[in-house]
């Protein structure tokens, strides 16, 4: 019976863990003094050795001929601990056996001496997926367990365990394998299987393992059935992932602002059944090698990336400018988590790829020098007219209104309410004040404004122009809308009107708002 690489390679001595010698090292060392504790915390990300160092101390301090703090694999116990026919060696698996009862007949069990061993030890995986109830069972024997008895908690996650539980164990960090150390490895197995890997192959698996040496060697196996003499295009194949002459083509054509060449590459990428949401974070790793490059062009130990593909990267570099590639991740980020809820993860990215290559992204849009200089106009305009310097309070009335109505609260017909049972609200101030904290800016040009009510209806008269043209935003008004009842406690339909006119200067702000609005560019300003 055929078994995995990741099993058959799983290291049996401390020796073997790889880039882990922080640990595997102070672990040695409290063997060989006779200095363990009773309760260990291993945490890292998955296939970084948590459950592997866990088996190899629980072996190493209960060989009958222990060396250096080393098992020695051939007694009966080492031999009996790699076959999992050792009783005194506990393996628990967390997500499963998650419940008080699972506890309770560990809390049962630990009372009994080992049957061959010195020491029983309770190796249980996944700690943070148990309840509460099971975390305060554990948390009993863990206080007072017998001198023969001891843990190891694995975990990837942490910030989930309990403080009572972790300040009760000495705690290890597994960090995640560098890439050079995978590949390295990687190619000692290849070559003891016979299997032709080359390097930059190796180097690729190493990369997409993403710092986790199980998943590489799953990798190499899945590779393996491909062929027996593994390139990179094998890895590819075998990964779903696209080739790098695609994932450049890309980047390629989004900084050429070329849309068409980037939704002909992914057609071609489709085609072969590649992985959308893998292809866009192929992206999203190059993009971030060349915000490293624009950071440090000398610095390359930090990218992710295959040796030769450096000066592709630094050619790419070239074109574009750091913000523009910082707006570009910003974007790319945003369509990855839109695709794991996407219908069609297709269409997800190529809209992606079109709005970046097009310049039609509100992170990336570039506004023309001349607009650039009327919208500089334009904010100065705002900020006095906003500050209400600029408002003339005796000019002849404005008959431009506004009008919002809630979409899933009855409609109020304002023209039908009598203007006589309209009320003052007399705590308006402190709505202006409660606005305020949400949306200052709007808050501002309704100063000296007045409000009334008549049923479902609240009628604002303003001083300031400028309120009409910032209220016909519906988030401006839902936020005064939201104001008002929290206050008020109520929710209404809201009618606006201003009673002051615009003046000159005014009437050309807000006639650049407009036009703002209409292409497009007030997003860009946000």
């Amino acid at each position: 019976m055929y078994t995995a690489l990741y099993r058959r390679w799983r290291p049996l001595t401390f020796d073997d863990v790889v880039s882990q010698p922080h640990i595997t090292t102070t672990l040695k060392n409290q063997i060989i003094n006779n200095k363990t504790a009773h309760a260990y915390l291993f945490t890292g990300s998955r296939g970084t050795g948590k459950t592997t160092c866990a088996r190899i101390f629980a072996k190493a301090i209960n060989c009958e001929h222990s060396s250096d703090g080393a098992p020695c694999l051939e007694c009966d116990i080492c031999r009996d601990a790699d076959d999992f026919a050792l009783a005194d060696i506990i393996e628990i698996d967390a997500a499963s056996n998650n419940g008080v009862e699972d506890i309770r007949d560990l809390r049962d069990g630990a009372v009994f001496t080992p049957e061959r061993c010195k020491y029983k030890v309770y190796i249980i995986d996944e700690v943070h997926m148990l309840s509460v109830n099971a975390f305060n069972a554990l948390l009993k024997i863990m206080e007072e367990p017998p001198s023969y008895v001891k843990f190891i908690l694995a975990t990837t996650e942490i910030h989930k365990v309990p403080a009572t539980i972790a300040s009760r164990c000495q705690r290890y960090d597994f960090k995640r394998i560098v890439a050079d150390d995978i590949a390295k490895r990687l190619l000692y197995i290849a070559s003891q299987e016979k299997i032709l890997l080359d390097d930059d192959a190796a180097f690729l698996i190493a990369k997409l393992a993403d710092g986790g040496m199980r998943d590489a060697l799953s990798l190499l196996d899945q590779c393996m059935a491909f062929s027996e003499n593994i390139d990179t295009r094998t890895v590819s194949t075998a990964a779903g992932i696209a080739g790098r002459d695609q994932v450049f083509g890309i980047i390629g054509s989004i900084l050429d602002k070329k849309p068409e060449k980037g939704i002909a590459y992914i057609d071609e990428l489709y085609s072969g059944s590649k992985d959308m949401a893998r292809l866009c974070e192929e992206i999203i790793f190059q993009f971030r090698n060349i915000m490293l490059i624009k950071i440090d062009p000398g610095q390359t130990s930090l990218l992710s990336c295959m040796p030769d593909e450096i000066e592709i990267l630094k050619e790419l570099a070239q074109k574009t400018d750091l913000q523009t590639v910082m707006s570009y991740l910003t974007d790319m980020q945003e369509c990855s988590e839109k695709m794991v809820r996407a219908i069609n993860k297709r269409v997800e990215l190529e809209m992606c790829i079109i709005r970046l290559a097009s310049g039609m992204s509100a992170k990336t849009a570039s506004v023309p020098a001349d607009l650039s200089s009327r919208l500089d106009e334009m904010e100065k305009m705002i900020s006095r007219a906003v500050s209400g310097k600029s408002v003339s309070a005796t000019s002849a009335a404005r008959t431009a209104t506004a009008e919002y109505n809630r979409p899933d609260e009855p409609q109020v017909d304002f023209s039908k309410l009598n203007q006589k049972d309209f009320r003052p609200v007399p705590n308006w101030a402190e709505v202006l004040e409660k606005f305020s904290e949400t949306n200052p800016a709007v808050s501002a040009s309704l100063t000296d404004s007045k409000a009334f009510v008549n049923g479902n209806g609240l009628f604002i008269i303003a001083n300031n122009p400028f309120f009409i043209t910032l209220f016909r935003n519906k988030e401006h008004a839902a936020m005064l809308g939201d104001a008002i009842e929290s206050v008020l406690g109520k929710r209404y339909a809201i009618r606006a009107k201003c009673n002051a006119e615009a003046t000159k200067e005014e009437k050309n702000a807000i006639k650049l708002i407009e036009k703002a609005k209409s292409s497009e560019i007030e997003t860009s300003l946000e």
